[in-house]
């Protein structure tokens, strides 16, 4: 009675797992807690259901057993031998069968993470596609990108005695350091009233002051977001590839953006059942043990690579979310920030906004996939934490 109880709970927690799991507004890293939950509570039924049917066996069994002892007829103790060898090679198929069914849990709750991280990498494509390019980033930290600056270097032109003034090349003419000296010079060889150079001065100071501290360190920010999206095609290439080696053994061979893009996901599901209904027959044949180690095998290698892949994963959003909380102090160590709020252009604000919302995302949507040592021994061993 109490193993039924058991068993009535187990499955209304499995169902209600279920129904959050299908929820659209389920963070895709609880979604992966709700899997882990899934399998452990399936892994349980899995084991109540095959513990009572070798309970069943076993019985029998030992019922066998003793009856060999009181029974002293030949013909009797033969068919009870015989009997008893059939319940032993029933005993068998009923491990083997648990076991391949324990395959077929670990393989799908498998195949539901392998889905819910390449939604996340997806994401995070569009989140690296999405950031500002360096161009825009150059602007930022560039004073000839401000049509004030560019107005007090015109006006500055004006005023100089052209037979003293000579003309920078176009190539340093963008470069702003050069820029900023060459304005300079300009500035004080020029006609204009100390008033007049004084009140230009005060026109840029800001934005010479923001350009000049922050310009380096803008482009840091562009070079280590450009590295991190490379690093993030990279996970993307491994995941496909881990995709592929995952369905290589149901012979399922089409890639995984393929196979999203068509909602092909049933599909795997049939070739797997139909790798399972070989393995249950060479199972209940009997005939060929090595046979059924080997599609054993086949099917429980790529667990492990699915581990080793969580692993880069995690390691690599940890890196991301190191970049932008350190991409957040050097945009928020502008020291003049607050006197020079007027000044400073829009685009500075939204990169900003958007360092803090990436943030977010990086210990939300994108965090790493945590998975305790309990939870490591069901995925790799198919053993559930309730034992």
């Amino acid at each position: 009675m109490k193993q039924l109880k058991k068993m009535l709970v187990c499955l209304l927690v499995l169902f209600s797992t279920q129904i959050a799991y299908s929820s659209t507004n389920i963070e895709p890293t609880n979604q992966i807690d709700k899997i882990l939950e899934e399998l452990s509570i399936e892994l349980l039924i899995n084991e109540r259901y095959y513990t009572k049917k070798r309970n069943i066996v076993l019985k029998e069994l030992s019922t066998i057993k003793f009856e060999l002892v009181q029974f002293k007829k030949v013909q009797k103790q033969v068919e009870l031998l015989i009997r008893k060898d059939q319940l032993t090679e029933k005993l068998k198929i009923i491990n083997k069968s648990e076991k391949a069914n324990i395959n077929k849990i670990r393989y799908l709750k498998g195949l539901s993470i392998i889905k819910i991280l390449y939604e996340k990498i997806l994401s995070l494509d569009h989140h690296f596609s999405s950031i500002a390019t360096f161009n825009e980033i150059s602007k930022i930290g560039n004073p000839n990108s401000y049509p004030e600056f560019v107005q007090i270097k015109s006006f500055i032109k004006s005023k100089t005695d052209k037979k003293k003034s000579f003309q920078v090349s176009s190539i340093i003419g963008n470069n702003i350091y050069a820029s900023v000296v060459d304005t300079f010079i300009g500035l004080f060889n020029s006609n204009a009233s100390s008033k007049e150079k004084e009140t230009d001065l005060k026109k840029v100071e800001c934005i010479l002051d923001f350009t000049l501290r922050m310009n380096n360190d803008l482009n840091n920010i562009y070079f280590e977001t450009a590295f991190l999206q490379k690093s993030n095609e990279k996970i993307m290439k491994n995941l496909e590839r881990l995709f592929m080696d995952y369905t290589k053994p149901i012979k399922y061979h089409t890639p995984i953006k393929e196979c999203r893009n068509n909602d092909d996901w049933d599909v795997v599901r049939n070739h797997l059942n139909t790798f399972l209904e070989k393995l249950n027959t060479e199972i209940t044949k009997n005939t060929n043990t090595s046979k059924v180690m080997r599609m054993q095998i086949d099917l429980n290698f790529p667990i492990d690579r699915l581990l080793q892949f969580i692993t880069s994963y995690n390691n690599f959003i940890n890196q991301g979310g190191q970049f932008y909380e350190k991409f957040k102090i050097i945009l928020n160590s502008y020291e003049n920030e607050q006197q020079c709020s007027s000044s400073l252009p829009i685009a500075y604000k939204k990169l900003k906004t958007d360092i803090d919302i990436a943030i977010n995302k990086f210990n939300t949507a994108y965090k790493p996939v945590e998975i305790n040592g309990s939870k490591m021994k069901e995925i790799l061993y198919g053993i559930n934490e309730y034992d």
